[in-house]
């Protein structure tokens, strides 16, 4: 087992990987560094390795994918998760790692937005759009996450070995950022400075559709995190629409002691009735959801369990 892992999931990252794996050597020499290549055509692989770094493959496209990859094949007592851009300085790793084997936080946030994002990013939707899904995780979740969409992160062995991957691409932020929120781990931020990619290196976030990917998996996640919520608020929205159409037919009931729009209250009576079921679904899904949380809690005391005795077996082998 590692005592602190580098984790860097690259494509065609070849102008920045040498760098940023020679930084990492300087700022944390006795730390393991894996690079792992998401089918570069560009030689990231080869320099990479060539740099010093441990470079494994994963041949599914996308960062959710290299993430899976990376969480399942490697044991570490600190991981630090870094983009291979060179827009995160190495410095703050050893402050991170800190955080996690002494002050035992599950996840430690690189903070961007808090420092020099917003002056050094020239992309404005991508400003906004950071602004935008920090703003919704935050009221929709009840927490204070200082940056969502980050790709600067240390976590414990207890959070990599118990987050289940379900995202494929860029979308994976936002859900470690939920499953951590939503299961109560230590979270701890760290103000990170921030500097644009070099010329000549070119992001693959696509501003539109991997936004929009961004959106969809808060409202998954929501739903599926939060479902009475969700429904509860789905079931009022739904009450609200079957009221606003059944008044103007029960004023002419009161006038007239006759029904004269049969179709709206009959449309009335079914969209009541969904509102209805929305409400008692989001009550079932709610006992299912708690019920997943004692499961997680049990699962997580297994992991440490493995843990402790995997720490125990590096001792014994010293």
């Amino acid at each position: 087992m590692d005592h602190i892992a580098v984790l860097i999931p690259c494509y065609n990252e070849s102008q920045t990987i040498q760098k940023v794996v020679e930084d990492w050597r300087t700022a944390l020499p006795d730390a393991a560094i894996y690079v792992y290549d998401n089918n570069s055509t560009d030689g990231t692989a080869e320099i990479a390795s060539a740099a010093g770094a441990t470079v494994c493959k994963e041949p599914q496209q996308g960062k959710g994918n290299v993430v899976r990859r990376m969480f399942r094949e490697i044991d570490a007592k600190c991981y630090i998760m870094v983009d291979g851009d060179d827009t995160y300085p190495a410095q703050y790793g050893a402050e991170m790692a800190r955080l996690v084997l002494e002050e035992k936080a599950d996840m430690v946030v690189g903070d961007r937005l808090s420092s020099t994002y917003f002056a050094e990013n020239k992309r404005p939707f991508h400003n906004m759009g950071n602004t935008l899904v920090r703003y919704m995780i935050n009221q929709i979740f009840r927490c204070d996450i200082k940056d969502i969409m980050t790709g600067y992160r240390a976590f414990s062995y207890d959070f990599v070995k118990s987050f289940p991957v379900l995202s494929r691409g860029f979308e994976i932020e936002t859900e470690m950022t939920i499953h951590a929120v939503d299961k109560n781990m230590h979270i701890k931020n760290v103000v990170v400075s921030y500097r644009d990619r070099p010329a000549g290196s070119e992001s693959k976030l696509n501003t539109v559709s991997d936004g929009i990917k961004v959106i969809q998996t808060i409202f998954s996640l929501f739903k599926n995190y939060k479902p009475f919520f969700f429904f509860t608020t789905l079931s009022l929205l739904l009450t609200a629409l079957a009221i606003l159409f059944f008044v103007p037919v029960f004023l002419d009931y009161l006038d007239t002691g006759l029904v004269e729009r049969y179709p709206t209250l009959i449309v009335c009576g079914f969209t009541e009735i969904a509102a209805l079921l929305s409400f008692f679904s989001g009550l079932i899904l709610e006992t299912i959801v708690s019920k997943d949380r004692q499961s997680f809690e049990f699962r997580r005391g297994l992991i440490h369990e493995q843990f402790a005795g995997k720490c125990g077996d590096d001792r014994n082998e010293k």
